[in-house]
């Protein structure tokens, strides 16, 4: 109990974040309902959420880590979908795995981490 079950990305442009997720990590995404102004995603293994409509905020916020089997490989599909590697793989240390930072191609910055 307690879980994450939903999360909530802003986007100024949901068709393009649509592209950027769909391609880069295999999410499905689809809209809701016909306001315009909201994209359903659910990720394979893990919880769902939404893009919404709105500004994406500048500067540090709370930060989302996707989990990945291959780190670089996922920096360079990102890079390829418009995306931007802004910190390259790092180890976190203590056996704790492999993190990386991303912005997509709306500005949101995330993580990536890996066991290896």
């Amino acid at each position: 109990m307690h879980g994450i079950v939903h999360i909530e990305l802003p986007s100024p442009d949901l068709e393009k974040s649509k592209s950027f997720y769909s391609e880069v990590f295999g999410w499905e995404v689809t809209a809701w309902q016909e306001s315009g102004d909201f994209m359903m995603w659910r990720a394979p293994d893990g919880p769902g959420g939404g893009f919404m409509k709105g500004d994406v905020a500048p500067g540090a916020g709370i930060m989302l880590y996707i989990e990945v089997e291959d780190i670089p490989a996922s920096l360079a599909r990102i890079v390829e979908n418009g995306g931007q590697a802004v910190k390259e793989k790092t180890e976190i240390g203590g056996g704790m795995g492999f993190f990386a930072v991303f912005a997509d191609n709306v500005g949101n910055q995330l993580g990536l981490w890996s066991k290896d």
